[in-house]
């Protein structure tokens, strides 16, 4: 092949250019690379950068939870530690965003020099903003227990809320049936209307009045709504029962008035028979009786009416005092028959009570002394004391006029004091078994 030759002007030309072009190609590839590792740099510390905004956007949700919920010294520091970390965060942002503008990689006449500084400080910004980010994470897994309890708090809110607003719709229907039923449940109704400035509130939310003050309205709201919910449904059933016992009690007063009336007799017979501390603390019986029963009517004659006005509770309580009136005059009336069986039955055979009260005395006795050679003085004397009680109880009836009612009252007091040495003696074992 022959031999080319090339204009002189375009050999001039082109010779320099390719002389240069040589030695650019070896420069251009350095200073790319280290561009490149620079801007490598760059896109780290951007990376930890969202990385770190990313942490303290979350952190800051739960710290805005666990405030809203918690006022706590414990909650109080969590968020002043947090406001700190806010501090630091910004100055280590600050840093980096002023290391991003202090290097512009896309210059073209970006030396080498220039881009390893660009490394070097980027690179820096990214380890401060990697350990702000670690100690962040750390302080967030600390808030572990503060967050669990600021989040339960949180899902009640709404179903406690919810549950109220529930209960006072329910209340309010079952205001309406037994209304429909002829019951006015004015008191009822009155509760339940005091509870209208409290679900205003629930209305205006948490973030007015507080996550926990709210929660604690919904379930004193609920607690309160339930309640006139349940006795306006028992309120039929109240009335229907007010109504029994008032026809009860006035049967029950008429018959103790006939019961009253048979007590002279009973007292007279005392008087013949039976000395005069036998029955002296009966004499007043008979009018004590015609006295109470008097004043029972009285009250049932306040109960119906209040039954009539629909005054349940002032109706419910003037039926317990009949009754506490009436439940006394019973036992005062039976109590002249009773003593007039009781002395008959002693004074014709003394030596059952006598007998009876004896083996409540062995009895505590023989226990005393189960595993023991001698009793213990603090049984063994009440037990003597009985003993002498007893036998002077005993003596008292030699004469012409026994006080037979004394006696028996003796043998009862003997009894229960036999009765109270068993108890503490099983008392004591007891107690030396479970130490053992």
């Amino acid at each position: 092949m022959g031999l080319v030759l090339l204009p002189l002007p375009l050999l001039v030309t082109l010779a320099p250019m390719a002389f240069a072009g040589g030695g650019t190609r070896r420069w251009f590839g350095r200073g790319e690379s280290q561009r490149a590792d620079a801007q490598s740099a760059k896109d780290a510390a951007a990376a930890a950068f969202y990385e770190l905004d990313t942490a303290q956007r979350d952190l800051r949700i739960s710290i805005e939870a666990i405030t809203a919920v918690d006022s706590s010294p414990q909650a109080r520091r969590a968020a002043a530690d947090y406001e700190g970390f806010g501090r630091r965060i910004d100055e280590v942002s600050q840093r980096y965003i002023t290391a991003v503008d202090s290097h512009d990689l896309d210059r073209d006449d970006l030396d080498g020099g220039a881009a390893a500084r660009a490394r070097a400080d980027l690179t820096r910004a990214k380890e401060e903003l990697d350990r702000v980010k670690s100690e962040l994470e750390r302080f967030a897994q600390s808030l572990g227990p503060l967050l669990q309890s600021a989040e339960t708090q949180l899902a009640r809110l709404a179903p406690a809320v919810e549950q109220a607003r529930q209960a006072l719709l329910a209340a309010s229907g079952a205001l309406d049936a037994v209304r429909a039923q002829g019951l006015r449940a004015d008191e009822l109704a009155a509760r339940l209307a005091a509870l209208g400035p409290e679900l205003t509130k629930l209305n205006q939310g948490a973030g007015q009045h507080g996550v926990p003050e709210t929660i604690r309205r919904a379930d004193d709201v609920l607690r309160k709504a339930e309640g006139v919910r349940a006795e306006a449904e028992q309120l039929p059933a109240r009335a229907a029962e007010i109504g029994k016992r008032l026809v009860s009690l006035r049967t029950r007063a008429q018959a103790i008035t006939t019961r009253a009336e048979k007590v002279d007799p009973t007292l007279s017979e005392l008087r013949r028979r039976y000395s005069a501390a036998c029955w002296q603390d009966l004499q007043h019986v008979p009018e004590q009786a015609v006295q109470s029963v008097r004043q029972a009517e009285a009250k049932l004659r306040e109960a119906q009416q209040a039954r009539d006005e629909q005054r349940w509770a002032d109706a419910t309580s003037l039926l317990a005092t009949v009754r506490a009136l009436l439940d006394g005059t019973d036992d005062a009336v039976s109590a002249a028959g009773d003593r007039l069986q009781r002395l008959d039955a002693v004074s014709f055979d003394r030596q059952q009570e006598i007998d009876r009260t004896r083996f409540a005395i062995r009895d505590a006795q023989r226990l005393a002394m189960t595993g023991r050679s001698t009793p213990d003085p603090r049984h063994a004397r009440p037990l003597d004391d009985a003993v002498a009680r007893l036998d002077r109880a005993v003596a008292g009836l030699e004469g012409r006029h026994p006080d037979w009612w004394h006696f028996l009252t003796e043998t009862e007091a003997v009894r229960q004091a036999a009765s109270r040495v068993v108890q503490e003696i099983r008392e004591t074992r007891g107690t030396a078994g479970s130490a053992g």
